[in-house]
């Protein structure tokens, strides 16, 4: 296991990361995150899944029929605020292509969905670098197993917490009825002031002031989304409920859920797996466990939240700010490590999945 969302089984991410610089001098450092729930599949199916903002300073497309119909089809992909229309155009043509023969035979409609942060401190993101050809090298290159973390992808421009975020992953392993299934969360991180920073409990963040911070570093006015996929058969309503549960996640790193900040959570399920309800039989059958069985699920979301959001943050590194100009510091281990000592916490930056 990789403790990450691939280890939900059918479960691909891959990533298209930018950096450089705009005509302007800014620095370029964005991308894109796409995750694809049936793998590489031509046919079009239908993902159960739930979604809850907790604070709604953000998109997420495709959510009312989430909301409505409790499913969506094809990717999700992340990125930042000012390409959500180009990712979510390039996208559909993916799936206009991926799916051509299902198309072509039928009046079908393509709902992707397309998620943000606002990467606007270190990335020259007025100036809307992410192009078609970038969403599909990133759906191109999604891969099962091993994820980068930190700089990459959608999370390639991020602050955390007032210092270098990014996109992190986690996954943890429940049993249900001596039947195993798995949990598995991927953020992109952007959130939260340096003054609210936790790590397992330990408030941190004032600690880990220099005296020579960057106003715009301690100011809540980031977003973060949370994908949380799962191989536990599941309604939809169920899932919105799973969802939910990723807020509590990243309060233990200190966030609550500030009025800048879009928090956007969306689980999905890839049990019950058919065809799409416009080309199904009247009667329909799903699969679920019994809610009464659930308490170990929302533990393992808030946990790989927790973790994938501070994961997001020991793997980045540093980066320059193109508005104003400075620096965004990653999150100083060193600095970090006696502060853990002292309160009798040693530290891993990405431990093993509990079996």
């Amino acid at each position: 296991m990789y403790n990450a969302i691939t280890d939900v089984p059918g479960v691909l991410v891959g990533y298209e990361t930018l950096n450089g610089k705009a005509a302007n001098g800014r620095p370029i450092k964005t991308g894109v995150t796409a995750i694809l729930p049936h793998g590489r599949s031509r046919t079009p199916r239908p993902v159960w899944a739930g979604f809850h903002a907790l604070n709604g300073n953000g998109e997420m497309t495709g959510t009312h029929w989430i909301e409505h119909g409790g499913y969506f089809v094809g990717p999700v992909c992340l990125t930042n605020s000012h390409s959500v229309g180009i990712v979510h155009h390039a996208t559909t043509r993916w799936m206009l292509e991926q799916y051509a023969a299902t198309f072509e035979a039928h009046h079908l409609w393509a709902m992707p969905v397309v998620a943000e942060t606002y990467d606007g401190v270190l990335n020259d993101i007025n100036g809307q670098h992410v192009e078609a050809h970038h969403v599909h090298a990133a759906l191109a290159s999604a891969h099962a197993g091993n994820l980068e973390e930190g700089n990459v992808g959608g999370g390639n421009g991020m602050i955390c917490y007032g210092f270098k975020g990014g996109t992190g992953t986690s996954s943890r392993r429940v049993v249900i009825d001596d039947q195993a299934y798995t949990v598995g969360v991927l953020v992109q991180a952007n959130h939260g002031k340096r003054d609210w920073l936790n790590v397992l409990g330990v408030p941190v963040g004032k600690a880990l002031d220099d005296g020579n911070w960057p106003k715009e570093l301690n100011r809540e006015r980031g977003s973060i989304v949370a994908i949380i996929a799962t191989d536990a058969p599941m309604l939809p309503h169920q899932l919105k409920r799973l969802a939910q549960r990723a807020g509590l996640g990243i309060s233990r790193t200190g966030s609550p859920g500030g009025n800048d900040s879009g928090d956007i959570f969306l689980a999905f399920s890839t049990a019950n797996d058919g065809p799409l309800p416009q080309l199904g039989k009247a009667r329909q059958q799903m699969c679920h466990l019994n809610d009464e069985c659930f308490d170990d699920l929302y533990m393992a979301v808030v946990q790989a939240t927790d973790e994938a959001v501070l994961n997001a943050m020991f793997m980045a590194e540093g980066a320059p700010m193109a508005k104003p100009q400075g620096w965004c510091p990653a999150l100083d281990l060193q600095r970090l490590a006696p502060l853990m000592r002292r309160a009798g916490l040693g530290m891993e930056a990405k431990p093993p999945m509990p079996a």
